[in-house]
């Protein structure tokens, strides 16, 4: 059978409407021991996450470990982009075995799961697998993630894709939202947030303005 090209988005590509992102243990504590990111790109890129969450409008789950007693509360850069937002502090190392989380993903009802957190062998392998058992599509966001290594993030992301889950980038995540320059309602946030965010990236955008007062959309 021959394949015909039409001009609409594949399926595994995601939306906002489309997927619930949970953002777990973004925390002092578990920061100190991570090796295979550094905290200020980590940061940056849980707030870039978190800002193209709100921008769009994204099914938000946001979880810490031991907050008060021993990990810290959850990175300013993601409270203060959902400031009224319920923060469910947990013991369990597996964010899904929480029933608090289930009643969450089954509120919001969606069939696709978007993770980052720390650390990614722990933290984020635990509901990766655990979600993908149950037949939910399972997204990962790498570089919002890290670990006490490289060694043991890359094996941790080996292990989830091995079994289905797809990895994707921080600033990827904001743009496969945006996919169309043309969608002029969320076009000036999602500049402002590549502009913030976006590294280099950002920094083109920043000349392209100013020099040329270029619009992708146009």
């Amino acid at each position: 059978m021959t394949a015909i090209a039409k001009a609409v988005p594949g399926k595994t590509l995601l939306n906002p409407t489309d997927h619930t992102l949970i953002m777990i243990d973004h925390q002092s504590q578990m920061s100190f021991a991570t090796k295979s990111i550094d905290a200020v790109t980590l940061r940056n890129n849980a707030a870039l996450v978190s800002k193209a969450a709100k921008e769009f409008g994204v099914s938000t789950i946001l979880t810490t470990v031991a907050e008060k007693s021993f990990s810290g509360p959850i990175f300013t850069e993601i409270k203060s982009v959902f400031p009224d937002h319920n923060v469910i502090d947990r013991t369990s190392m597996n964010t899904w075995e929480d029933p608090r989380i289930a009643v969450e993903v089954n509120k919001f009802g969606k069939q696709k799961i978007v993770l980052a957190g720390l650390w990614t062998s722990v933290c984020i392998v635990g509901p990766a697998l655990s979600a993908i058992d149950q037949g939910f599509e399972v997204y990962v966001i790498a570089d919002a993630c890290g670990d006490v290594s490289t060694e043991a993030h890359e094996m941790a992301l080996q292990r989830m894709i091995q079994l289905g889950a797809r990895p994707m980038t921080s600033l990827q995540y904001l743009l496969e939202l945006q996919r169309d320059w043309a969608r002029g309602e969320t076009y000036d946030q999602t500049v402002k947030t590549s502009i913030e965010h976006g590294g280099a990236y950002g920094l083109g955008l920043i000349y392209a303005k100013t020099m040329f007062n270029a619009s992708e959309g146009h």
